[in-house]
């Protein structure tokens, strides 16, 4: 289920501020953040974000056709590592 629309979109305060202040002052450094649900708005473009995965930190950049996603979209949680070769398709013997 989606957000209300009279709400708008959530976006976290603490984040919000930081890319203010960072544009402020031209300082174009990575922001480190935990906030995988905050919604990318207009003001987010240009900046890199290091988005927590829950295991480490992932650089994301972010672009105008972001615009309105999550975060953690761009930051995946699971590794796919592959389907082991030791078995073939088929049932278990």
């Amino acid at each position: 289920m989606t957000r209300s629309a009279k709400k708008g979109p959530y976006v976290d305060e603490k984040l919000y501020h930081k890319v203010q202040n960072a544009e402020a002052t031209g300082n174009r450094q990575p922001i480190k953040t935990w906030a995988r649900s905050c919604t990318i708005v207009p003001e987010f473009v240009g900046f890199t974000f290091m988005v927590h995965n829950g295991k480490v930190f992932q650089k994301v950049f972010v672009t105008e056709d972001m615009v309105g996603h999550k975060l953690g979209e761009f930051s995946p949680t699971r590794m796919f590592r592959g389907h082991t070769a030791g078995r073939s398709s088929g049932a278990q013997r």
